[in-house]
């Protein structure tokens, strides 16, 4: 019993003296953390990194191009760019999955069919954020032999709006 009593000391203290807790892989003081969830909007691809610039802006488009997907320009307020209930229609979603009120923006003119060259995309989203400053502006692209969306990312948010700092969104 004493030599049982021992072991139970001495892994508490082993335990007091952990800072951290082990995924098995790393151990420090980050490896386990819990995500902030409030005021912490994140959006869709890339909207958790600092604003993206011009130059990456214009790759991530490139690569819309790439694929053949047509590029669409879409803003937002910020009363409803971000879809976190299911609005008015008090409709149940968990029978409908990837159903929310308010996931479509107001399009910026009509989809860019047709586009090859992304500096007419880049353009367009700031002529988009210069028409709506307090907006978010995202830059979706669309697949036009499935029918869908294939990618979507923040190109623009409203001084309102900025993300949550990295080192803030999580203890």
């Amino acid at each position: 019993v004493e030599s049982e009593m021992s072991a139970i000391t001495q892994a508490s203290a082993q335990v007091a003296k952990t800072v951290a807790v082990s995924t098995g892989k790393v151990t420090n003081a980050k490896s386990m953390m819990v995500w902030k969830p409030h005021g912490n909007k994140m959006f869709e691809t890339f909207s958790f990194l600092p604003p993206l610039s011009d130059a990456e802006i214009s790759k991530q488009v490139q690569y819309l191009l790439n694929n053949g997907w047509t590029p669409c320009i879409e803003f937002e307020d910020e009363a409803h760019a971000y879809a976190d209930g299911h609005g008015w229609s008090n409709l149940d979603s968990s029978i409908n999955a990837g159903y929310y009120d308010n996931r479509y923006w107001v399009m910026w003119k009509l989809p860019m069919y047709g586009c090859t060259n992304t500096d007419e995309v880049l353009a367009e989203c700031k002529a988009c954020k210069a028409a709506f400053p307090n907006c978010y502006v995202r830059v979706a692209g669309f697949d036009n032999i499935k029918q869908v969306q294939c990618a979507s990312f923040l190109v623009a948010r409203p001084p309102t709006g900025a993300a949550c700092a990295v080192d803030a969104r999580q203890v």
